[in-house]
């Protein structure tokens, strides 16, 4: 499974920007996804925190595509027009 690091680069009153790198071998994907506070709390409350919400989102994409395939810039509400399950299977955390 690939590495992924989550760092939060900025936070606006109703959105946070995170900063996500991928790696997978000697090869690192970076990413730019912003998440609503809204979402946070409807999809991501039973997550420790959004940094931590947002690693799970990026292992849901990952058990469904390749590192390459995920786009470069999106928002977390996005992911479900591409996954319809996403929403049903992100709400419940793993650990």
């Amino acid at each position: 499974m690939p590495e992924i690091e989550v760092s939060r680069a900025d936070v606006e009153q109703f959105m946070s920007r995170f900063l996500v790198r991928v790696k997978d071998g000697g090869e690192v994907a970076s990413h730019v996804v912003t998440l609503s506070g809204a979402d946070y709390e409807r999809l991501g409350g039973g997550y420790r925190s959004p940094e931590a919400f947002v690693e799970a989102c990026f292992e849901f994409l990952l058990a469904r595509e390749s590192k390459d395939q995920i786009l470069g810039t999106f928002d977390i509400s996005q992911i479900s027009g591409y996954f319809p399950e996403f929403e049903a299977e992100i709400d419940k955390p793993s650990g």
